[in-house]
C-alpha cells in the first residue's frame, strides 16, 4: 500500500464501520424500544454512535490534508467567504430545527414522528443535503485525495440514509408518509419548483435556529485550535493504533 493513501483506506474503512453502527442501530430502533423501552435504547444507541463518530471526527482533522494533494485554491480571492456560507448553510440542513434536543439525552421520551413543515418543504432529507454541501466545501478548500475519498464515504452513507429512512417511515407510518412523500422532495426546492410545497418563512423563526447560529459561530471560532486537536488525537491510544 502506497503510504500516501493508507489513510484515506482507513479513513473509508471508519466510515464504513460508523455507518453499520448508526444505520444498524435505527434499522434495530423498533425491536430493541419493544425490549428495553425507549429512554434506554436511546441511551444505547448514544453510547455506541457519540464514540464512533468522535473517533472519525479526531481522525478526519489529523489526517485531512495527507494523501494526493488535486489542487490548491486557498488563496484564490472570495474562497474563504465561499467556503464559510456555504458550511454555515450545511449546518442549517445537518442539524435540523425539526429536533427535540431533551429527547437525544432521552429526558424526554424519544419518539419517531413525520415532520413536513420548515426545512422539509425544502427537501424530506435535510441532512442528506446538508452533508453534500459540507463535503462540497470542504473538498473545495482542501483538495486532497484524502477529503475526495472522505466525501465519497460520507455522501455514500447519506444515500444510503435516504432510502433507509424512507423505507423504516413507510413501514411505521404507513399512508400518512405516502401522503408526506408525494408532497416533498429529497433533491431541494423540487417540490416547491413543481409546486407541490410553498414556503412558510414563519416556520424557520424557531429558537433551535438561534442555537444553531451559535454553534455554527463556535465552530468557527473553534477551528483555530485544529492542530490541538490533531495532536490530542494523536498522543492518545487510538490515535497511536491507527496511526
Amino acid at each position: 500500500m502506497a503510504p500516501e493513501h493508507r489513510s484515506s483506506l482507513v479513513m473509508f474503512a471508519l466510515l464504513v464501520g460508523f455507518a453499520l453502527l448508526h444505520s444498524g442501530g435505527a434499522a434495530l430502533r423498533v425491536r430493541a424500544e419493544q425490549l428495553i423501552g425507549a429512554r434506554v435504547w436511546r441511551l444505547v444507541f448514544a453510547a455506541v454512535s457519540i464514540p464512533a463518530a468522535v473517533v472519525v471526527v479526531g481522525y478526519f482533522i489529523t489526517h485531512r490534508y495527507e494523501g494526493v494533494r488535486l489542487w490548491n485554491l486557498q488563496g484564490t480571492p472570495g474562497l474563504i467567504p465561499l467556503v464559510w456560507v456555504g458550511t454555515a448553510i450545511s449546518f442549517f440542513f445537518l442539524y435540523p430545527a425539526t429536533y427535540n434536543l431533551l429527547e437525544i439525552p432521552a429526558l424526554l421520551k424519544p419518539q419517531v414522528r413525520l415532520y413536513a413543515s420548515g426545512i422539509i418543504r425544502i427537501s424530506r432529507h435535510p441532512q442528506a443535503v446538508g452533508q453534500v454541501l459540507w463535503c462540497a466545501t470542504h473538498l473545495l478548500w482542501i483538495g486532497s485525495s484524502f477529503m475526495l475519498v472522505t466525501c465519497a464515504g460520507l455522501i455514500g452513507h447519506h444515500l444510503f440514509a435516504v432510502w433507509h429512512g424512507d423505507r423504516r417511515l413507510q413501514a411505521r407510518f404507513g399512508e400518512a408518509f405516502e401522503e408526506l412523500r408525494a408532497s416533498t422532495s429529497v433533491i431541494p426546492f423540487r417540490a416547491v419548483l413543481d409546486g407541490r410545497q410553498q414556503l412558510v418563512w414563519a416556520e424557520f423563526l424557531r429558537p433551535a435556529q438561534l442555537g444553531i447560529a451559535i454553534a455554527i459561530g463556535l465552530i468557527w471560532w473553534s477551528h483555530r485550535f485544529l492542530g490541538l486537536a490533531a495532536e490530542a488525537f494523536l498522543g492518545g491510544p487510538l490515535g497511536r493504533l491507527l496511526g
